[in-house]
């Protein structure tokens, strides 16, 4: 792998898995900081992926304990493996989050006509504990957000048994690492 050309290869795998459900980096793990201080993880859905801007995007319901999290702590760490191409990619990240506005209604008209519309208009929040059966009622508005992850750190670990490599990169860093 040439270093100076990895930060485009890896952008390039980033947009690959966005469009392609079986890709491994189409679920990465995001980590977040919960308010006593603790990490949680969870698998998400990468939705869109913008290299000029070095972000990416994820949906989630805007009830969801995450949403909190990152507002109060915004910064968060994506883990992508993909076991085809032994690469790991540790991604650190600043987290917007938006709940209303024109990004979040084209996304809304997207994910409306598809089968994880029922998610976003479900009664209840995710994570509330279940007091009677679960109506199939579900609610008259949406409740979808879009976590915008602002990269600013990456860093790239290929398994090989040949010799680990390993590298980061930043706005200010690109070099080799000791794998």
């Amino acid at each position: 792998m040439d270093l100076t050309t990895l930060p485009h290869t890896l952008w390039r795998e980033l947009e690959l898995a966005k469009d392609d459900r079986q890709h491994a980096w189409r679920t990465p793990v995001l980590a977040s900081i919960d308010n006593d201080g603790s990490p949680q993880a969870r698998t998400v859905v990468l939705r869109n992926v913008n290299s000029d801007s070095q972000t990416l995007q994820f949906f989630t319901d805007c009830r969801s304990p995450k949403i909190k999290q990152m507002i109060e702590s915004p910064k968060i760490q994506l883990i992508f493996w993909s076991n085809a191409l032994k690469w790991q990619l540790r991604v650190s990240a600043l987290a917007t989050i938006e709940t209303a506005g024109t990004t979040v209604d084209a996304a809304w008209q997207q994910v409306e006509l598809g089968p994880t519309r029922q998610d976003y208009l479900s009664p209840l929040a995710p994570g509330d504990a279940l007091t009677t059966e679960l109506s199939t009622e579900l609610s008259s508005t949406h409740n979808l957000a879009i976590i915008t992850a602002k990269v600013n750190h990456m860093d790239w670990l290929y398994l090989d048994p040949k010799g680990h490599q390993r590298a980061e990169f930043s706005v200010e860093t690109l070099r080799w690492l000791i794998p």
